[in-house]
């Protein structure tokens, strides 16, 4: 295990350095690269594979509810996001400009896109007229572009990727519905599909996205502590339709405004997939997301050689026929042990190992990447057997997660208690905040936590605000972030 080993020690350990950890583990398991642009990274095919099973895991989801797929331009100019005054604000630190195209200077000069709700309203007006039109239920798959100042792959760059929703409807009552709809649905992939427990609820209103009435999010906790939010859903109230003249003729034969939603995730899911499963071996991936979910790996000496690859070849024949995504690796330049550690960093869910003596018995022995545990399985009925153990590995991770976030979720009646256990405890604090907005400034500029959300059932009510003591009308997850 000589080589295994050399290849685990070229990773940072968690307790050592997160963030390190975190760099060299995606390094090392070839998910990105950078590129020659400050912020931006390249994804490699497993990283890219992670991004596309979110993608079907949400797509899939987005379809079952009704909404489909467009696509609009990247190029937006400048002068819709003056159309809504929060938003420009919200948006102009960090929004890239093209300014001329060869030698010659542009009249208007052009954004890349940082969000599409001011193209999107803009194509609205000319859509919409009647409430015949009504509900409009798009979803775009597109890159988007914020000049960050500090970046981190996966979770914070210059350009990333993303879904963003955008729909318009009737009244209020329906826009609600679909925000919050859009929000459970990002609830139920992230803790089914991606194994991570979230807590669900609103944004304070120095948090919301601006230009929004109401914002709401799902958020995350990593192994360091951190809080990641990893999705968000906006009830935006006719101010963009107001903006860009989205109107439509009503039923009682009166102009009025639509009421517009939108929604977005990002490959940010992928550092939390990372940061949430992730050890000092390499990468953890749920079964349900993994490029790779089965792992086959022939052993034994070359004069039992060929019989062994022959008999792996149909197991995983066999396996991928039932829809596993597995793959088998027979390279006899690399040992056993090489072999062993290579494929528990890259998260794979599952190894099967097939020896001579596994031959004989009719089995192949079975390791979790979660637990490290062993088994024999017969070789008869083995896709089965598989499916059930990936299906146990899910759930487990899942659990794990969540064990974690119990383990690591506070409570604070003070300024004082917060700050003093997020430095001994760090994770999620729970405290009240009576709705003062320099009251919350005072817990950032204190302790660099934020506000997370104001959780829709919290765990208990806190009765005080944990500044000025006064009655908190809220109760609030309070965390450090990425």
């Amino acid at each position: 295990m000589a080589e295994g080993q050399a290849l685990v020690k070229e990773i940072v350990p968690q307790s050592e350095d997160f963030s390190a950890w975190y760099v060299s583990v995606i390094r090392k398991a070839d998910l990105m690269d950078y590129s020659p642009v400050r912020g931006c990274i390249v994804f490699k095919p497993d990283g890219y594979e992670l991004w596309e099973a979110c993608q079907a895991g949400l797509d899939r989801r987005f379809k079952e509810t009704g909404h489909r797929n467009a696509y609009f331009p990247t190029l937006i100019p400048e002068s819709f996001f003056q159309r809504e005054k929060e938003h420009v604000e919200g948006f102009a630190p960090e929004l890239p400009l093209v300014t001329e195209v060869g030698s010659e200077k542009l009249e208007e000069r052009l954004a890349l896109r940082p969000t599409s709700e001011t193209i999107i309203g803009h194509m609205y007006a000319k859509w919409i007229q009647s409430y015949r039109d009504l509900p409009v239920l798009i979803n775009q798959w597109a890159n988007v572009f914020r000049w960050e100042k500090r970046t981190l792959p996966f979770l914070r760059t210059t350009e990333f990727l993303w879904q963003e929703g955008h729909t318009a409807h009737a009244t209020e009552e329906e826009a609600r519905e679909e925000t919050m709809r859009m929000l459970e649905i990002y609830r139920d992939f992230v803790e089914a599909d991606l194994a991570i427990p979230v807590v669900k609820g609103q944004k304070t209103p120095s948090e919301r996205f601006a230009g929004a009435v109401d914002t709401y999010s799902i958020e995350a906790m990593m192994k360091d502590g951190k809080a990641v939010q990893a999705g968000t859903s906006h009830y935006l109230g006719t101010k963009f339709a107001e903006g860009f003249g989205i109107q439509f003729l009503d039923r009682d034969n009166q102009l009025k405004y639509v009421h517009t939603t939108s929604w977005g995730a990002s490959t940010r899911l992928i550092g939390c997939i990372i940061m949430v499963h992730g050890d000092d071996r390499g990468l953890a991936l749920p079964p349900r997301v993994a490029p790779t979910q089965v792992i086959l790996i022939p052993i034994g000496p070359a004069k039992v050689r060929e019989e062994v690859v022959g008999r792996s070849r149909e197991l995983l024949q066999a396996l991928r026929a039932a829809g596993l995504r597995a793959r088998m690796d027979d390279r006899d330049e690399f040992s056993p042990g090489w072999k062993f550690s290579e494929y528990e960093m890259r998260g794979v869910p599952l190894r099967l190992e097939l020896g001579p003596r596994d031959l004989a018995q009719g089995v192949v022995v079975a390791v979790r990447r979660d637990t490290g545990e062993k088994q024999a399985l017969p070789q008869d009925g083995l896709v089965e057997r598989v499916q059930t153990l990936l299906d146990e590995i899910q759930a487990s991770m899942f659990q794990k997660a969540l064990a974690f976030r119990e383990a690591h979720s506070h409570r604070a009646a003070t300024l004082a208690d917060l700050g003093r256990v997020l430095e001994e405890k760090g994770g999620f604090v729970l405290a009240g905040w009576c709705g003062d907005d320099a009251c919350e400034r005072r817990v950032k500029e204190e302790t660099k936590a934020t506000a997370r959300n104001i959780p829709f059932d919290p765990p208990e009510r806190m009765e005080r605000c944990l500044v000025c003591g006064r009655e908190a009308r809220h109760t609030v997850w309070f965390a450090r972030a990425y």
